[in-house]
């Protein structure tokens, strides 16, 4: 790793990869990546299977070592548990967990290895137990619970103790909609408290939770910016009209702010609307930017 300074807290940013390279013997898994993901966000981290998702966690958590480029985590440099330690929650690829072993007794010592008392652990695991809809199985081994349920466990697991950053590698994997709706509430009350780095191929999920978005292409970052930027719900509206369409018109009219148009789009999307409604217009729905999916396999992503 190079010598250049810590630049992550200056920019409010929680975590800053720059210049990061990674081999796995011939293959070049990451490529120079380089990008930042702000303090309080919830961030997707988003690419096909070998983009470099997992390695990139995998750097983040201290589970490898980078080739070449600088890391920073909070603010303190690469990953390290004396420095680290309590501050950062991971829930890796296809985490196991120890099958003789409950729910309670699991979170509890987890607890203690980020550096919370007896009391304190007993309570986080109870709370995070609780928050996953596990609490009526805390003292059942974790070979009776169902694959749903272990995946709940290991959410978990990267909750206690309320770290400040938490890592999270396809988190509702093998979870039922309730289920995956529900974990994505508890995450979405970690905005602001604590930054959330998830990695998924699950788009739709990703764009209803996340704030931020980061994609990976061939280990380098394609782009790194905020989810409405990326799906242009900050800039764009499509009208859709049922026919017969006003003279002129079509099924659908699309309204675009460029960067140097100081209208809001509030008020741009409201004048247009009264225009349509004056000519006649039958206005079916009015929809905000595209969907994350779209922006992701299209050209200008």
């Amino acid at each position: 790793m190079t010598g250049a300074p810590v630049v992550a807290r200056s920019q409010g940013a929680a975590l800053a990869l720059l210049g990061i390279d990674r081999r796995f013997g011939r293959t070049l898994a990451l490529d120079g990546l380089s990008f930042a993901v702000p303090q309080g966000s919830i961030c997707a981290l988003v690419g096909e299977n070998g983009a470099g998702k997992t390695t990139t966690l995998g750097i983040l958590a201290g589970f490898l070592t980078p080739d070449a480029g600088t890391v920073d985590v909070l603010g303190l440099g690469p990953y390290h548990v004396a420095t680290h330690r309590g501050r950062v929650g991971i829930l890796p690829q296809d985490a196991e967990l120890p099958t003789e072993s409950t729910p309670a007794e699991l979170l509890y010592a987890w607890a203690r290895l980020q550096g919370l008392d007896a009391g304190a652990a007993r309570r986080s695991a109870g709370e995070c137990l609780d928050a996953v809809l596990l609490s009526d199985r805390a003292h059942h081994r974790v070979a009776t619970l169902s694959h749903g349920m272990r995946r709940r466990l290991t959410v978990a697991s990267a909750l206690v103790g309320d770290p400040e950053l938490i890592l999270l590698d396809e988190p509702t994997s093998g979870l039922d909609p309730a289920q995956a709706r529900h974990l994505r509430e508890v995450l979405a009350l970690r905005r602001g408290r604590a930054t959330v780095l998830i990695s998924s191929h699950n788009l739709p999920e990703l764009e209803s939770l996340c704030d931020h978005v980061v994609i990976l292409e061939k280990g380098r970052c394609l782009r790194a910016d905020r989810m409405d930027a990326v799906t242009g719900r900050d800039r764009e509206v499509r009208i859709h009209l049922a026919p017969p369409f006003p003279a002129g018109r079509h099924a659908i009219v699309q309204l675009r702010l460029g960067p140097d148009d100081a209208r809001d789009l509030v008020d741009a999307t409201s004048e247009l609307l009264r225009s349509l409604l004056a000519e006649g217009a039958r206005i079916v729905e009015v929809r905000r930017g595209s969907a994350l999916e779209e922006r992701y396999f299209g050209a200008d992503r």
